[in-house]
């Protein structure tokens, strides 16, 4: 959306700009601003180092290293560009690498930093225990998570999709949009967080630890026991339950079982998925995946795990 100023009572638009055409460089001006700057796209963060690359074998360099109150690192990576680029993966790559950093570590790139900058490096440490809220006698480890922070005038698609994908499975990453506006002889810059809202934050947060607590407890209650299945002279070995089952079920329905006797023979209700009507076979499909959709899974036929072209294989 755009921005505007109101000038005599008129709404008057700015003038969307970029920072190639302002002519400002991405390290030398625009890294160097937001260094000294950092809250403005990272709240309650510590700069820890500019360009750092203290890895073997790479001339790949962090554009700015953080530290946040809770003691994680982060990774903060910008580009004046209107898409950003492959930026984050990049910064995944930046993050693996600064993930095992010590405390010590910590302190000695903050030093070189200051000093890089004129500045005294001498009391490095105890600035970041000062930021920290730590003292000296308590242990001087560092969380192993580490966030970033992606800085891009635009981005693509392809990066807020991995973004969110990413996000969804437990990583922090954020994406803060700067965009350039002229104001007669001003440049304005409009500072957004666009992944996650922040309004929908919290929110998205407790989503995903959901999402993982559920997904450990299926890896976690995973049954991969074997059995073999004889029916007749036809010997089926070494099936998992899944397999197993439906192998049974289909031979039931062969001999003429209907539905309702398998589900009263299991000794389980709500086996299968109805609905109503004479259909086709892909009117099944489309009805039962509608109805799955918004019904309590625990609740619907799908005690056993069997895919709706697996039940239409049953009763052809």
């Amino acid at each position: 959306m755009a921005i505007y100023s109101i000038r005599d009572a008129e709404l008057v638009e700015l003038q969307r700009t970029t920072f190639q055409n302002e002519g400002i460089r991405e390290r030398d001006d625009l890294q160097r601003i937001l260094r000294e700057r950092i809250e403005v796209i990272s709240p309650g963060t510590m700069v820890i180092a500019e360009e750092f690359g203290d890895w073997e074998n790479s001339y790949r360099r962090i554009d700015l290293l953080c530290l946040d109150q809770d003691a994680n690192l982060v990774v903060i990576e910008l580009k004046r560009t209107e898409t950003g680029g492959h930026m984050e993966l990049q910064a995944i790559r930046y993050a693996a690498m600064v993930s095992t950093m010590t405390f010590h570590q910590v302190v000695d790139a903050h030093e070189r930093y200051l000093n890089g900058l004129g500045r005294s490096g001498a009391d490095a440490k105890g600035l970041i225990l000062q930021f920290l809220g730590w003292n000296e006698s308590q242990p001087e480890e560092l969380p192993s998570d580490v966030r970033i922070v992606l800085v891009s005038a635009e981005f693509s698609k392809e990066v807020t999709s991995s973004v969110l994908w990413l996000n969804d499975r437990g990583l922090d990453i954020r994406c803060v949009r700067l965009r350039p506006y002229k104001l007669d002889s001003q440049l304005l810059l409009d500072v957004q967080q666009v992944l996650p809202l922040p309004e929908a934050q919290e929110h998205q947060i407790r989503i995903r630890e959901k999402s993982e607590q559920q997904r450990v407890a299926r890896q976690t209650h995973r049954d991969y026991t074997r059995y073999d299945l004889t029916i007749g002279d036809k010997v089926r070995p070494k099936l998992y339950k899944r397999a197993f089952i439906f192998e049974v079920v289909r031979e039931a329905v062969k001999r003429g079982a209907s539905p309702d006797a398998i589900e009263q023979a299991a000794g389980l209700k709500n086996l299968w998925i109805s609905v109503d009507g004479e259909l086709t076979q892909q009117g099944f499909i489309e009805a039962a995946t509608e109805l799955i959709a918004f019904a309590n899974v625990d609740e619907v036929g799908v005690v056993l795990g069997f895919t709706l072209a697996e039940l239409q294989e049953l009763f052809q």
